[in-house]
C-alpha cells in the first residue's frame, strides 16, 4: 500500500482508543486523507495498588511464565519493574518464558529487551492457551492485565493445570466526557466508520448509544475491528463487520480500512 495515495480521503472515520494509545493510528489515518474524529472510549489508570505486582517481581524466579495479553500490560510492568531496579530480573533468564497475545504484544515487550518466547499464531488469548497449555500443565504463571481483561485466557490456562497469578496493572474506565458532536454524527449516520481496538470500548459506547441502535447503524456505517477478539465482541452485540485487520497491530488496522475505500472496490461494491 503506498501511504502517500490519499485512499481514505473525503472518509470520515472515528477512533474510539484511548487518547494516550491512538496518537499513530490517528496520524495514519490522516495522512491518508482521512478526517478522523477522535472519540475515546476507554482510558487507563493506575490500579489502586502495587502490591500484588511488587510482590510477583519480587518473586520471578519463582514464576516459569509470564504471559502479557496487551501493549498497556507490558508497559506498565516494564515501568514498575524499573522503579523497583528489577528491570534486570525482567529481562534476564530469571523468567523462563515470556509469551504474549499477539505481535503488538510482542513488539512492546522486545523494544523492552524482553526475550518473547511464543506470540500465538491465531493472535487471540484462546490461542496462545490451546498452544502452550499442555507446556505451562503445572507451572506457576504471572499475568499483568488489566482489570476488566477477558477471563478466557486465564481460565483457560487453568483448565489445562496452570497455576494461574493474574495481577492488575491498570484500570479500564469509561471517560467522562465524550465529545456530544460526535455522538451525534453516528447517530445521524454522518460518519462512514468507527474503529475499535479491544471489546471495552464497544461496551463504554454501549453506555452512550445502544447496541441495538449500534447494530442498526451497522447497516451503512462501517464497522472495523483491530482483530478476532474485538471483531467477536462486535458481532455479538448485533453489529455486522465490515472491516477486520488481519494482523492485530495499527499498522495492520490502518492497512485494512484503507483497502476496503480503495476507489476500484468501492465502486464494484456499490456499482
Amino acid at each position: 500500500m503506498e501511504k502517500s495515495e490519499k485512499m481514505l480521503e473525503g472518509r470520515r472515520v472515528v477512533v474510539t482508543r484511548a487518547r494516550r494509545h491512538a496518537g499513530e493510528l490517528v496520524q495514519a489515518l490522516e495522512v491518508l486523507g482521512a478526517e478522523v474524529m477522535l472519540l475515546p472510549m476507554i482510558e487507563a489508570s493506575l490500579p489502586d495498588t502495587w502490591e500484588p505486582l511488587d510482590r510477583a517481581l519480587k518473586q520471578l524466579s519463582q514464576f516459569d511464565a509470564v504471559v502479557f495479553v496487551s501493549k498497556i500490560a507490558v508497559n506498565e510492568t516494564y515501568k514498575r519493574a524499573q522503579r523497583l531496579r528489577l528491570a534486570d530480573e525482567l529481562r534476564g533468564p530469571s523468567v523462563g518464558l515470556i509469551a504474549a497475545v499477539g505481535p503488538g504484544t510482542a513488539q512492546a515487550a522486545t523494544e523492552h529487551g524482553l526475550r518473547v518466547g511464543h506470540v500465538a499464531t491465531d493472535r487471540t488469548g484462546e490461542g496462545l492457551a490451546r498452544e502452550l497449555g499442555d507446556k505451562l500443565a503445572g507451572r506457576r504463571v504471572l499475568m499483568p492485565r488489566g482489570n476488566r481483561g477477558d477471563e478466557r485466557l486465564p481460565n483457560a490456562l487453568r483448565e489445562a493445570g496452570a497455576n494461574v497469578t493474574e495481577v492488575v496493572v491498570y484500570k479500564t474506565v469509561l471517560p467522562e466526557t465524550p465529545d456530544p458532536v460526535i455522538l451525534s454524527r453516528i447517530r445521524s449516520g454522518d460518519v462512514d466508520a468507527i474503529v475499535f481496538a479491544s471489546p471495552s470500548a464497544l461496551t463504554n459506547l454501549s453506555e452512550f448509544i445502544e447496541a441495538r441502535e449500534l447494530a442498526a447503524l451497522s447497516s451503512d456505517t462501517q464497522f472495523a475491528a483491530i482483530g478476532p477478539t474485538t471483531a467477536k465482541a462486535l458481532r455479538n452485540a448485533g453489529i455486522r463487520v465490515e472491516i477486520e485487520a488481519s494482523e492485530p497491530t495499527t499498522a495492520g488496522l490502518v492497512e485494512a480500512i484503507a483497502n476496503y475505500y480503495r476507489p476500484q472496490e468501492s465502486e464494484a461494491r456499490h456499482g
